[in-house]
């Protein structure tokens, strides 16, 4: 498989350059309390699921 670079250094107009690098002043919002996700728990159950429904190369061949 043949891949095909090209080089990294962009070429731009000045006008369009100083578009991207001007300076933007925001304000953040520090006061915010995000509520705290609960992360599922990744039980044996889970683990012996994946390993049931995995395809294998040999069940390809089977068909």
């Amino acid at each position: 498989m043949k891949i095909d670079l090209k080089p990294s250094i962009v070429q731009m107009e000045p006008e369009v350059l100083t578009k991207l690098v001007r300076e933007v002043k925001e304000t953040l919002a520090t006061d915010i309390q995000m509520p705290a996700g609960k992360r599922p728990v990744f039980t044996a159950a889970d683990l012996w699921n994946i390993r049931r429904n995995a395809k294998t190369a040999r069940s390809l061949f089977r068909r």
